[in-house]
């Protein structure tokens, strides 16, 4: 039988693209803890980079080294904290207006991993040439393919930067969750959408997988910025590898 001690190697970048002034997103990578995070400041908003920023720095605290419902629960209090913080914020620092970010963040122990999301930052996973999107945008359109109202042929052909769920946006922050399994030589990726809008599926899998993760990374940035890059593009790619 194949042990299944393993290590996680990842990488990160983060750029504020070719057309906005500051860079508003975060990113966290803790692969010791088994631990990763996107944030997306939102966009036209007030003080977007400070909320991306008290996620990524909230996460950073946590202690996980106790069971991955642990960690969920952790993580899902830790936002749930940085919620109320960013709307006291937004009260006292900026009269009342939004200050917002979608995250989501990814968690893992062994050979099962757990993402939590609010927002339109997504989580994929390459296994072999398979690539998934584990997460579900919360925007007008995939709710209504929750509901049935539309196909998934309509949603896929949707294109929308209206977000209906994001920390520090509602008085009460809903986060969905979803379990995974974890096979070594997956490769997993963090995004916000400055990414998946610039580049498409082929793009994605190719650069997954490679077998040097910052050599994909540096790649996948290159081709963000050789097109109209225009938000901010953040990322972290993970992969687990027997020690």
């Amino acid at each position: 039988m194949i042990s299944m001690s393993w290590t996680w190697q990842s990488v990160q970048e983060t750029h504020r693209g070719k057309v906005r002034k500051n860079n508003e997103d975060a990113v966290l990578s803790r692969p010791e803890a088994g631990l990763w995070a996107v944030a997306d400041g939102m966009g036209g908003h007030q003080a977007g980079d400070v909320a991306s920023l008290a996620i990524a720095s909230g996460l950073a605290e946590l202690n996980m080294n106790g069971s991955l419902a642990d960690g969920v629960d952790l993580v899902d209090d830790k936002l749930l904290e940085v919620n109320e913080g960013l709307r006291l914020h937004a009260r006292v620092e900026c009269q009342g207006g939004t200050v917002g970010s979608t995250v989501v963040a990814m968690l893992t122990k062994e050979r099962v991993g757990a993402v939590l999301w609010a927002g339109d930052s997504r989580l994929y996973r390459l296994r072999g040439s398979n690539l998934e999107q584990i997460t579900r945008d919360h925007n007008p359109v995939s709710d209504l393919l929750d509901t049935g109202s539309v196909s998934e042929a309509d949603a896929l052909a949707a294109d929308t930067n209206i977000i209906t769920r994001a920390v520090g946006s509602q008085p009460e922050l809903f986060l969905d969750v979803a379990v995974f399994d974890v096979e070594v030589h997956d490769t997993y990726l963090l995004c916000s959408d400055g990414l998946y809008r610039e580049l498409d599926a082929r793009d994605l899998v190719e650069e997954l997988a490679g077998e040097v993760l910052k050599t994909s990374a540096r790649v996948l940035l290159q081709k963000c910025l050789a097109g109209s890059a225009r938000d901010n593009i953040s990322f972290v790619l993970a992969r687990p590898e027997l020690r």
